[in-house]
């Protein structure tokens, strides 16, 4: 029986096969190393964050050049070789190496999380939404819009306009953070898409620097525009019910019938909280998951554990030595941040007497005039009546990103 002989490759083939490899494995590369690099459940290391973003910004051009290469190779010795073997293989690297520069231009978070370029709205008595659903609810100039949470936790950010302030809305379930955030910086309007995550928490890109910020903090981490910072953009989490009968008259973001299959289940923070973090908590003695509110004052972090929250119905404490006052809405869900005081001298807010333990009441009274206070933080009865507290901005957010985000905060202990 004859012997199968591979043939002999002549020399300037063997080097056009030593072209094409290279070639084809740049362009992989390319492809592949940011994706390794940016990708959930996995610590990302700040060096290694920054280089898989370089390549990641200029993979379309090198992975081009690249499968050029490969390609050339691959046509010189395709002329010089006969045999089917050698031109498969030639053929082969070539299909690989232009496969992956084509998907170098590919969004991969944006293929699993599709965007809303166009979001639409509707009154709140035209949309599907439950009672108990949770919306982000943002006010600017008196104009009023709610995005679903649910929503939102798809499609992890919408570029909008409120009040003629261009905002960009966003959320992260892997953390449980929503945040709305300006788009205005430096006097221009940027845009912004989903960029990939960081331990666990959203990366954001602008379309007009390419620059990638993150979504807890609103600051720029890589680009161009490396270390700026967006400015926050107040908001409240709340249940849909709360808010439509705050706002009557207010807009709410509709869902995308194209992706509306794909949104988060009612209970997605139940198995969202399933999920494994890259973020090491033990030391605090605190469960990565548990769900905390963030308050920010003047440069000083504090974080209330939710459960504590809404077991209290309302918290008055101190942050960067401001008074604070935490307060749980009428639907005993809904929570609102506030600085306890309308001058100098900080103030005390008490429930009033009667209330029922198991369900927060709509008021709360001072003890230094006897004002009755809505949720608002607005006096609607008493000596203060027509006066309102300042709202403060704060956030939900599991723990792990909150710590990660913010390593000095202190945690409310009461």
């Amino acid at each position: 029986m004859p012997r199968f002989r591979s043939p002999v490759l002549p020399e300037g083939v063997r080097l056009a096969l030593v072209a094409a490899l290279l070639g084809t494995l740049g362009a992989v590369f390319c492809l592949v190393f940011p994706i390794y690099i940016i990708r959930p459940f996995r610590p990302q290391d700040p060096t290694q964050l920054a280089q898989a973003l370089t390549v990641r910004g200029l993979a379309p051009w090198l992975s081009a050049t690249a499968s050029i290469v490969a390609l050339l190779a691959s046509f010189r010795a395709w002329q010089q070789v006969r045999s089917w073997i050698p031109r498969t293989l030639f053929g082969f690297l070539s299909l690989i190496a232009v496969a992956a520069a084509g998907l170098t231009h590919v969004n991969i978070f944006e293929i699993m999380f599709h965007p809303y370029p166009a979001p639409q709205f509707a009154a709140a008595t035209a949309v599907p939404l439950d009672a108990e659903d949770r919306v982000l609810s943002v006010t600017i100039q008196g104009e009023d819009h709610a995005y679903p949470v649910r929503t939102m936790g798809y499609h992890h950010i919408v570029n909008d306009v409120v009040g003629g302030v261009p905002i960009a809305v966003s959320y992260c379930t892997l953390c449980h953070t929503g945040l709305v955030w300006s788009r205005l910086v430096d006097g221009q309007t940027l845009y912004f898409r989903l960029a990939g995550i960081n331990n666990g928490n959203a990366l954001l890109r602008d379309t007009a620097t390419s620059s990638i910020w993150q979504q807890s903090t609103g600051q720029a981490i890589f680009g161009p525009l490396k270390g700026r910072q967006l400015a926050l953009i107040h908001s409240d989490e709340l249940r849909f019910a709360l808010w439509r009968q705050e706002n009557p008259a207010g807009l709410v973001l509709k869902s995308n019938p194209e992706y509306a299959d794909q949104y988060e289940t009612k209970d997605w923070d139940a198995h969202i909280g399933k999920y494994p973090t890259v973020v090491d908590t033990r030391a605090s003695g605190i469960a990565p998951h548990d769900l905390m509110l963030g308050v920010t004052v003047d440069g000083v972090s504090k974080a209330y554990p939710v459960q504590a929250i809404l077991a209290a119905k309302l918290i008055e404490d101190k942050v960067g030595g401001v008074p604070v006052l935490l307060l749980v809405g009428p639907d005993g869900s809904s929570i609102r941040v506030f600085r306890a005081a309308l001058s100098e001298a900080p103030m005390t807010f008490l429930l009033p007497n009667g209330t029922d333990s198991g369900r927060q009441a709509r008021t709360v009274r001072d003890a230094e005039t006897g004002s009755l206070w809505n949720f608002a933080g607005c006096a609607i009865d008493g000596a203060l009546a027509g006066k309102c507290l300042a709202p403060l901005d704060g956030y939900k957010d599991y723990w792990f990103d909150w710590m990660n985000h913010h390593p000095a905060t202190k945690v409310y202990r009461g």
